[in-house]
Parts: C-alpha cells; structure tokens; sequence
C-alpha cells in the first residue's frame, strides 16, 4: 500500500506509553491489585510508513514493518536481491530502523552478521529502532553493543532472548515489549536511561550482574517467572513501582546508589535482598510479599523509611545495617533480626509479628512498638490490606534478647510472654512501656501446692526451669508450665535470679511498682532454690515465702496473723489467765502504843486454772484473752495479771504477732506504691 500523503510526525513509543502529562490537582489511580495486561498496540496504521503486504479485508494494515530505504517493502518482505544488498551496504556501527518487521531466527542472523565487527567478532550496531517488531525463535543479541540509543518497545520475543554481554551506550526503551521465552540481560551494561515499564516477562528473566549507570525503570512491568537481579548495579534511580512479580525474585548482592522505588510492587513468590546495598532513600510502599522477604546483610545508608508493607510468611533482616535514622512499619507472621544492626536511631512499628532480636547491635535508641490499627496506604486512601494475615492477632510477640545490649532498646505494647532474656546485657536499663505482658504462673489446685491461686509474672526461663527440674515431667507440663525448646539454654536458678533482679529493677525506674514486686517474688524464689547458696539463707528464706509469699502476699501473712491470735486466744483462755483476779492484801503490826505502824501490801501469785478445759471457756475470759492479744498486736502490754505460762505467752505474741501485721502491710503497699 502507497500514499502521497505527508506522514503525520513521529512520537516515540517509550512517551506514548507514559501517557498524557497528569492535570492538577493530581488524583492517581488505585494501585495495581494484579499484573498489568500485555501491552497492545492501538488499532489502525502505524506511525511510519508501512510495509502493508498480507493486507486483507479483516486486516487492511497487513505488515506494520518500515519499509527499508526506497523500497515498498519492509525487510521481512524484501527480495532475496534487494535484501542482499541492503544488508551488504550495512557496516559495522551503521543505525538501523526496523520497526514493527517480523524476523525469523535466519533473518536475524542474516542482519547481525552484517553488521558484526571484524575487531570484536560482535555486532556493533548504531541507533537501532526495533518498535513493535516481532521475534520468532531465538532472539540472540549477545554481546552486541548499541552505540546509539536502541528502542524495543512494543516489540514482541517468542522465543528464549538472549542481551547477555550486550552494551547500550545510549538509552535503552524496552517499554511495552513482551517476552515469552527466558529473557537474558546478564552482564549486560546501560550506559544511558533505561525503560523496561510494562513489559510482559512470561518466563524466567534474568538480569544478574548487569549494569546500570542512567535511570532504571521497570514500572508496571509483569515478571512470571523466575526473575534475577543478582549483583546488579544502579548508579541512578531504580523505578521498581508497580511491577508484579509472579515467581520468586532475586536481587541479592544488588547495588543501589540511587533512589530504589519499589513501591506497590506485589512479589507472589520469595524475595531476597540478602546482601543488597541501598546508598540512597528506598521506597517500600504498599510492598505486599506472598513468601518470604530477605534482607539478611542488607545495607540501608540512607534510608529514612522502609514500608508500611504487608508479608504473609517471614521478613528477615539478619545481619543488616541501618546507618541512618530509620522507620520501619511491617505487617507479617514473623520478623527476624538476628544480628541487625542500628547505627543511629530507629523504630519499629510492627503488626502480627514474632519478633527475633537475637544478638541484634543498638548504638542508639530504638522502639520497638505495635502498631494497633493498620497502616494507611500512601497517597492512596484506605489501609493495607491484610487478608493473608487475617485470623492473627495484630499484637507483637518478642522470642529473644538473648546478646542484646539493652541499654537503649524500648519496648510498647510487645508480648513478652515466650521472651527468651538470658544472654542479654543491660536489662535493667531496658524501657518497658505501655501494655507489655509477660509469662504468668499457672493457677490452680496442684497436690503439692493446694493452696496455690494467685498468679504473677515470670519470665520464661523460670518455666523452663520448672519443667526441668520437675519429678514429675507431665504433671509439671499439664499444670501450665512451659516446655524448653531444645535450643533454650539450661540455666541454673541463680542466673534465673539475675534476670529478675536487672528487669525488677528496670520496672522500678519505669515507676511500675506492682509488676516489679512479681520480679522480686521470682528472684527470691530462685535464691530459695539455688542449692549454692548457705543453708542458713534458703532455710531464712523458705520462711519468708512461707509467711508472707517474700512480704508480697498480704493474704497469706494475714492468715497467719489471724492464727496465731487465735492460738494465743486459746492458750490465753485455757491456761494463760489466772483462775481469780488476785486481790493486794495489806499485812502489818503495832508494836507499842503511840508509835508509827507499819503495814505491807502484796499481791498474791495467781492461781493457775483447774478444772475442766470446757469452764475455762467463758466470754469474761474471751473478752480478757482478746484485750490481750490485741495489744500484743500493736505491741503494747495489757497489764493484765496472767499466770508463768500466759506471760510467756504474751511475751512470744508481742514478738510475733506485730511482724506478721508488719508483712501484710508490705505486701499491701508493695501493690498500690506508685
């Protein structure tokens, strides 16, 4: 098909895909929920002249191939002589323009071959326009270097393609390509920008090792398969935002020394960062991960915010260094950050997590907290959505401090409750804020404890010991004490006593007087049971827990109180009061009249009671046994005339009685101190 008609002018493809310029004020559309449908290109002739061989009534366009020179051809339908020396004019580094022509693997060739550098034995192409070409089979550009800018977009590879070893010394516009075979970019080198926005990957694609020194933009793109960006390099911008990865994707090893945007990209399968390096801020918005997410030995140098973004299984970011003042915000099943390390300060705000700080460095303060509501969705409104999470509860739970250095980590609203501390540094420093639970005693009737129903905190490693050191291991186990890991050390009680005694002291300056009282209680019980310690000590102490539950237990000092009043009542009424009050009796004698006389009063030694036990059981009795022993109480004497064995008595209820009253306002007080 021929026109005279003037063409209209030429807009490259890589703009028409941008679309038109937003209108203000800018409204985006809601992010993508899925992979973007292959490009397509518009209806009609396209914007070059066209071949139009093979044009029929239900194709009227026919080939969109350019024709080729002053051919009515394109270089798929040339003549067998016309292409021969058409390709025979070609030199090394000549500028090629084929766009929309379909090439078959032979074709291909035919072109490579002349345009193939006797020096490097590659290709070496000039500016090369391959818009909206289709190719067939194996598209093999390996090693071929483009010394002008290439442009691809829009153009269809059935086959496996391979780039590897290719150089673009100018801009690389891939834009809208489709890729049903293995793409092969490793090794490749972009010297200039680089667009890979809505290309459709339906198969594995792999870009390990190449090199980007201009802006990289891989915007929307679709990548079914198995997608590697290992040890990549991207000097500028890296523009990940909305792609969607089906398989797995690598960029371990990846160097970012540029803004990494990777928003709202959807990764189906695992993702590894592990060993990536990002000199500059990163985007991770909206960022939804189906499988794993690794970032073990990460670098964020610059990084001022990382999320909000949602995982369904593990992040892990072992070993990664944050240098810079840092926000993260995720939402998963498990957060692992063994050996992370924080240079400057950071917080943590997270949803649903175990959260793993084994071994973790903080050279500054860092805040661990739970997020309670969602994370809203940047510029979109609305929430994240959690649908892979639902069923959770959104709450925090903290493994392990073990070879932490506490001193500047605080923690809000975290579960403790299966927190591992042994091993960590500095606990008493540790900032304990907001509704944080630890691990509780079991409650309950047990045959050794029948009177056991109060509950405290404890912490884990108290459990484990327990269960160890039951005779009993099953009964232990159904009374609610926690079972060890096999990877849980095996502490002795005075170690135990030591976490205690650093976290007690950490509520204490946290002004959290009552659950700092639970840790008191737990350290002494480990001092009671540690069998290093003198006799004499765990015999003191036994008695303490056995009165007043170590000055904590009001109830219990309380009920002793109340016995040993009441034994002393009795003992007061059955022998303690003499049988009579004894009256003074005054004796004397006048030895001449006229002279002074001398009288003596005495009072007479009380008589001990006799009879039955039952009459010494009167209310006059009670009333005076009770005055007595009130004021034993208040360690005060009745003045009442009791007999040797009530004396005593007495003397013991005033040693007694008033330490037993002195305990339970202890303990009471250790409850309400503020």
């Amino acid at each position: 098909m021929t026109s005279d008609a003037p063409e209209p002018p030429e807009v490259p493809l890589a703009l028409r895909l941008l679309g038109p310029p937003p209108q203000w004020p800018y409204s985006p559309p809601e992010p993508p929920s899925g992979p973007l449908p292959p490009y397509s290109p518009p209806p009609g002739p396209p914007l070059w002249p066209h071949c139009g061989q093979g044009a029929t009534s239900a194709d009227p366009v026919g080939c969109i191939g350019i024709r080729v020179g002053d051919h009515t051809a394109c270089l798929a339908h040339l003549s067998e002589a016309d292409r021969t020396a058409y390709l025979a004019a070609l030199s090394p580094g000549t500028d090629v323009d084929h766009r929309g022509t379909r090439f078959h693997p032979e074709l291909l060739d035919q072109l490579l071959a002349a345009l193939r550098d006797p020096t490097s034995g590659q290709p070496h192409i000039g500016a090369a326009q391959f818009e909206r070409a289709s190719f067939s089979g194996d598209a093999m550009f390996g090693e071929a270097s483009f010394s002008g800018d290439a442009w691809f977009g829009g153009a269809s590879f059935s086959g496996d393609d391979a780039f590897l070893g290719a150089s673009f010394l100018g801009d690389a516009t891939f834009g809208g390509a489709s890729f049903s075979g293995t793409a092969s970019f490793g090794r490749a080198s972009f010297s200039g920008d680089t667009r890979f926005n809505g290309v459709s990957f339906a198969s594995d694609v792999r870009f390990f090792e190449a090199s980007f020194s201009g802006n990289a933009t891989f915007q929307e793109s679709s990548f079914s398969g198995y997608a590697t960006f290992g040890g990549a390099s991207f000097s500028g911008t890296a523009t990940f935002s909305g792609a969607f990865f089906s398989g797995d994707a690598e960029f371990g090893g990846a160097s970012f020394s540029g803004n990494a945007m990777f928003d709202w990209v959807s990764f189906s399968g695992d993702a590894w960062f592990g060993g990536a390096s990002f000199s500059d801020s990163v985007g991770f918005g909206g960022v939804s991960f189906s499988g794993d997410a690794m970032f073990s030995g990460a670098r964020f140098e610059m990084a001022s915010h990382v999320g909000p973004l949602v995982c369904n299984k593990q992040v892990i970011l072992d070993v990664a260094v944050f240098q810079q003042p840092v926000t993260l915000e995720i939402a998963a099943r498990q957060v692992s950050c063994a050996r992370t390390r924080w240079a400057s300060t950071a917080t943590l705000h997270l949803r649903y997590a175990e959260l793993d700080l084994r071994d973790a460095v903080f050279e500054y303060p860092v805040l661990v907290a739970t997020r309670p509501t969602p994370f809203p969705r940047s510029l979109w409104p609305g929430v994240l959505p959690e649908s892979g999470l639902s069923g959770l509860e959104p709450g925090v739970r903290l493994s392990t401090l073990g070879g932490v250095d506490a001193a500047h980590l605080a923690l809000h609203d975290i579960d403790l409750s299966g927190c591992r501390f042994a091993g960590a540094v500095h606990l008493d420093q540790l900032k304990v804020d907001g509704w944080c639970t630890f691990a509780v005693t079991p409650t309950g009737w047990s045959r050794r404890f029948p009177w056991r129903w109060s509950r405290r905190n404890t912490v884990i490693e108290e459990h484990h010991w327990r269960v160890r050191t039951a005779r009993d291991l099953d009964r232990a186990i159904a009374r609610g004490w926690t079972t060890p890991p096999q990877d849980a050390p095996e502490l002795k009680p005075a170690a135990v006593a030591a976490l205690y005694r650093q976290l007690r002291k950490s509520m204490e300056d946290g002004k959290n007087e009552p659950d700092a009282a639970d840790f008191y209680y737990g350290e002494c019980e480990m001092r009671r049971h540690d069998t290093t310690r003198p006799r004499g000590e765990r015999a003191l102490l036994r008695l303490y827990w056995a009165l007043s539950g170590y000055g904590l237990r009001a109830t219990r000092a309380l009920t002793w109180l109340g016995a040993a009043m009441a034994v002393t009542i009795a003992v007061m009424m059955l022998w303690g009061l003499p049988a009579d009050d004894p009256g003074p009796t005054t004796t004397g004698r006048q030895v001449a009249v006229g002279q002074k006389i001398s009288l003596t009063t005495a009072t007479p030694e009380p008589v001990n009671p006799s009879g039955p036990l039952t009459e010494r059981v009167t209310a006059e009795r009670f009333e005076k046994s009770l005055r007595v022993v009130i004021n034993s109480v208040i360690f005060r004497s009745s003045g009442q005339d009791l007999t040797t064995t009530g004396t005593y008595t007495e003397m013991t209820s005033r040693l007694a009685e008033p330490v037993l009253l002195g305990l339970a306002v202890l303990a009471i007080r250790s409850r309400v101190k503020r």
